[in-house]
């Protein structure tokens, strides 16, 4: 792990250096993995809009490497992009076309009741797209990304206790949906 924290300083150092593309492809090798696993859970599995928003997020971070200060971790600021982009394409999507949206989510609502009516397993990812926004993006990094409450509270700009309160509401509504 430190080992890692310091070749991520290192390769830091580089992009801001002297703008040093192989190390700041090296820094995407590292975090893309996890990025678009949290990014198509987001997403709902959409892997086209995974690949769009996976993409301007790393844009944006090369783009921006040198207004990073290292107040957190370079992970920590890169989900932190991520999950800008995420908004700012649902808020797009939203002003557009309202309509789908809500029809995706009636058409989700109706097989959870169709599953639960059948007795049978509903997966997680559908489990997932059924907690409101917030809850589903804290339980994401929370479980799916192990990432601690303090490391969630400085990527989603919520306080540690809001933290704590998603988490606690998203296991009551996992809990319900059967």
């Amino acid at each position: 792990m430190a080992n890692r924290r310091l070749e991520e300083i290192k390769l830091l150092a580089l992009c801001m250096a002297s703008d040093n593309r192989d190390a700041f492809s090296r820094l995407v090798e590292i975090h893309q993995q996890g990025l678009r696993r949290f990014l198509l859970n987001l997403t709902g599995g959409d892997e086209a809009l995974t690949d769009d928003l996976a993409q301007e997020t790393f844009l944006k971070a090369w783009l921006a490497v040198r207004s990073f200060h290292g107040l957190s971790g370079f992970k920590t600021w890169l989900y932190r992009i991520a999950i800008n982009e995420f908004s700012t394409y649902r808020r797009q999507a939203t002003r557009y076309d309202t309509s789908s949206l809500d029809n995706d989510w009636m058409q989700i609502a109706d097989s959870a009741s169709e599953t639960a009516a059948g007795d049978a397993r509903m997966d997680v990812a559908t489990m997932l797209q059924m907690l409101p926004e917030k809850e589903k993006m804290v339980v994401l990094l929370f479980y799916l990304e192990e990432l601690p409450v303090k490391e969630i509270s400085k990527i989603t700009g919520m306080p540690e206790g809001t933290v704590k309160s998603h988490l606690s509401r998203a296991r009551v509504h996992l809990s319900k949906i059967r």
